[in-house]
């Protein structure tokens, strides 16, 4: 089993080292999200669906009705996570924390990010925040996802990331929503139907954007738009812990 997943990893690695991680970074500070092609093979996005029901993986299930989040159901898994997530969410992260650490430094925020993500969670873990906030996504049809932020606590990562684990063609509608509250004037929606297997970076705050006096922040939001058949999965990765 250990040499399966050695190569599943391996594989991962592969795919993610390929990927041209300049102009991804250079779409994140330019857009605040950058969509991934292919980082999850299909077999892995089954298996991801499959252990939906897995009760041991999760230490949380959230339906959505209840908290007025929206239709639909999510589960948190609980530490250890399974080495493919855990994998996906050191490598990212040490992609992206100069890019976060660009951010604060442009809009002149006193914050620095470390550059690996075990410092990122003994940071978490130094402020109380030791929950993993890693988690799967579950809508049928009528499903969706009110706009919101993934905070979790005092420390959060200016980053996060979700990976479609459905072909476009087993649902209708459950577009990926991302709008942008710019400061006095209307706010911008961006609508994202990325396919089974892609990744989308995307903000989890602000993102920084120039103007004629400098940088100025620009707070963003995201959720799912109601899905009108079929049945969707995703997963989300946040680099950050909870309380």
């Amino acid at each position: 089993m250990s040499s399966i997943n050695e190569m599943m990893i391996q594989s991962l690695n592969e795919r993610l080292e390929e990927k041209d991680w300049k102009t991804i970074s250079g779409e994140l500070h330019n857009k605040g999200f950058a969509q991934v092609k292919n980082v999850l093979l299909k077999e892995e996005c089954k298996q991801l669906i499959e252990n939906y029901s897995l009760a041991s993986a999760y230490r949380k299930t959230i339906t959505m009705e209840r908290y007025r989040f929206g239709i639909g159901e999510y589960k948190y898994f609980q530490y250890p996570l399974p080495p493919l997530i855990t994998h996906i969410r050191e490598s990212v992260y040490a992609k992206i924390a100069p890019v976060a650490n660009a951010w604060m430094a442009e809009l002149n925020i006193n914050q620095h990010f470390p550059l690996s993500h075990e410092e990122m969670r003994k940071r978490c873990a130094d402020h109380g925040q030791t929950k993993p906030t890693v988690l799967i996504l579950k809508y049928g049809a009528g499903g969706f996802n009110t706009l919101h932020q993934d905070l979790y606590g005092e420390i959060y990562f200016p980053m996060q990331l979700v990976l479609f684990l459905n072909s476009t063609e087993d649902y209708t509608g459950g577009e990926f929503v991302l709008t942008e509250q710019i400061p006095r004037a209307q706010s911008k929606a961006n609508v994202l139907r990325p396919d089974l297997g892609d990744m989308l970076l995307f903000t989890t705050n602000f993102r920084p954007v120039k103007g004629t006096k400098g940088y100025y922040r620009v707070n963003m939001k995201h959720g799912i738009s109601p899905l009108h058949s079929g049945e969707r999965h995703s997963l989300g990765i946040i680099f950050h812990d909870a309380y």
